[in-house]
């Protein structure tokens, strides 16, 4: 009786706020409709409570469940958060974790892996973008929902955890043992390629990426001096992460004009972020690489120094994930991560399930690619619509088909065919520069 008078009140109380409010009043006209839907949840939840065959299952479980049920049937980054998923993903933009160091999304029953961040347990055992993972420690994740699946692959650091692959050029599903590790994601890398050019490879958007650019800019000047012809910009296998840092880097490259609006259900909640003035790398050449597992903030980066044709992108399709997801705290609780907006490039393209199409599509090098396999934002179920055209086509370079020499390679190193690319251009428009 308690818990129907409870569910009248939130009837009711919800009600009301469908009422009064401009967001919800053209969805929802009826509060007695609104008032029978929460009774039907009452009667569920008093049905499962007295009637599972498991007594031990609490409440808070219960409700739970239901309110990240709710939120994942809306889109796969949709979701709910309890307190210690709340306190991890606080932990983890901060660059310092316990776990893997993988991207990972829920697709069909399985995880899918986004990406693996550079230098973690998940990259050094080998895991790509694209693999599936079926198992965990030889149970099976079909059924689990990505909380649970994620929960599964956490551990105490220096504990070994066993994932079954199914990796789409393999027939045969296939065990990866990873050891747990403490994540310290190094959010950029750099060096000096040929003594001119210099490299800048951005693994994620952390707190911290917007620092470590600067230093490895200034570390580059320094080296290079007076012989620097441009920066290779370095996007793949970026997740993504925070919005200001994404919104910082690109403006680390330009020197005004929009860098990225958002958009969502209200007019109230569009905003437009803008360059300031000033170019740290003092306008020279941009070639910027982006691949498959380039995601949510690296596209934006990518998209806004595209259409200010501030740099050349060259690689494969990015990811396509282009909504915006506002974690909102629930105060005794925990969190929801909820789809709020969608990211839009200067140009108003929408990044939403197409991604960035780069200006020279340039496949990696075949001993290193994942023929035919191209997992995009736009596969996972439920994604929002991108509901816009775009016939833009990229210019396409294909590795060169050289059998012997990929033979006498094998047993070394592969040489990372993309990055050549973007070297030799910048080293084309730098003597293009010059005799003009």
């Amino acid at each position: 009786m308690k818990l129907r008078v409870l569910f009248a009140f939130l009837a009711l109380t919800l009600s009301t706020v469908f009422i009064t409010s401009p967001l919800w009043a053209e969805k929802v006209s009826d509060p007695a409709d609104t008032y029978r839907q929460l009774n039907l949840f009452g009667d569920v939840f008093e049905r499962v409570r007295s009637q599972y065959v498991d007594p031990d299952i609490t409440d808070k479980e219960l409700i739970e469940n239901a309110v990240n049920g709710m939120l994942t049937s809306l889109d796969p980054h949709s979701s709910y958060l309890n307190e210690e998923d709340f306190d991890d993903m606080r932990v983890q933009t901060k660059g310092e974790f316990g776990g893997l160091g993988i991207e990972v999304t829920m697709e069909n029953g399985v995880v899918k892996v986004v990406s693996p961040i550079d230098d973690t347990p998940a990259a050094k055992a080998g895991l790509k973008p694209g693999d599936l993972i079926i198992s965990i420690d030889d149970k099976p994740v079909m059924g689990l929902d990505l909380s649970e699946a994620v929960d599964m692959m956490r551990g105490k650091v220096g504990t070994d955890i066993k994932v079954t692959i199914k990796r789409e050029d393999d027939p045969n599903p296939f065990d990866v043992k990873i050891t747990r590790d403490i994540i310290k994601i190094r959010a950029v890398r750099s060096h000096v390629e040929d003594n001119d050019v210099g490299y800048i490879r951005i693994t994620t958007f952390n707190e911290n990426t917007q620092t470590n650019l600067e230093k490895a800019i200034a570390e580059i000047k320094k080296d290079t001096g007076d012989k620097l012809i441009g920066y290779v910009i370095d996007l793949r296998n970026n997740p993504g992460g925070l919005l200001n840092q994404a919104i910082s880097v690109a403006d680390t490259f330009l020197d005004k004009g929009e860098i990225v609006s958002t958009r969502g259900r209200n007019e109230n909640d569009t905003r437009r972020d803008n360059a300031t003035a000033g170019d740290m790398t003092d306008g020279k050449p941009l070639v910027v690489l982006i691949n498959g597992g380039s995601a949510s903030a690296s596209e934006i980066v990518a998209g806004a120094l595209q259409d200010h044709h501030r740099a050349v992108l060259m690689g494969t399709q990015s990811f396509g994930k282009g909504s915006v997801q506002t974690i909102i705290p629930i105060p005794g609780h925990g969190a929801m991560r909820l789809t709020t907006a969608r990211y839009y490039t200067p140009s108003g393209r929408s990044i939403q399930a197409k991604g960035i199409t780069p200006d020279i599509e340039v496949e990696q090098a075949r001993l290193e690619t994942l023929k035919g396999f191209n997992i995009k934002e736009a596969d996972l179920k439920g994604a929002l619509e991108n509901g816009q055209n775009d016939t833009k086509k990229p210019v396409v370079i294909m590795p060169e088909d050289n059998d012997a020499a990929d033979k006498s390679d094998a047993e070394e190193k592969p040489e990372d065919y993309q990055l050549l690319r973007a070297v030799d251009l910048l080293r084309g428009v730098s003597l293009y520069n010059a005799s003009r």
